[in-house]
């Protein structure tokens, strides 16, 4: 009972990106193709929405469920890493069809496929934790 919360918000979030097609494989391809502003719109909106709770999250030093400040760390500079990883993430996202959390969504609309991408994500992770220290950060 105590992830409850957790589940409720996991399947309001599935019927949202179901209902705004944002986890629509011709939708993706649309994106990838600069053919229509829909998916670009989505993330957009996402990203917006980030901003601004960032802002008022450190504006009026938010607390935590616990009664702790929320303390958003910088991240450390750097453009190779995120040009590397933004590259490898977005073939994985154009190759399948799916980013992570619509992967899941998919599983449960019956794309019963999606377990095998979801396996390899998970290889891919792996493989990740293990090469994390030899890898440019």
């Amino acid at each position: 009972m105590k992830f409850l919360k957790f589940l409720l918000v996991g399947i309001f979030f599935g019927i949202v990106l179901v209902k705004s097609e944002a986890v629509s494989w011709y939708r993706i391809y649309e994106m990838f193709k600069f053919q229509s502003f829909h998916m670009y719109g989505i993330i957009g909106s996402a990203v917006f929405l980030g901003v601004l709770f960032i802002w008022i999250f450190k504006k009026y030093k938010v607390k935590s469920i616990e009664g702790r400040e929320i303390d958003l760390l910088p991240k450390e500079k750097g453009v190779a890493r995120y040009i590397l990883g933004g590259t490898i993430f977005g073939l994985g996202w154009a190759l399948a069809g799916a980013c992570p959390g619509p992967m899941y969504i998919l599983v449960g609309t019956g794309v019963f496929s999606m377990f095998i991408v979801i396996a390899a994500a998970l290889l891919g992770t792996f493989i990740y934790g293990l090469l994390q220290k030899k890898l440019p950060h």
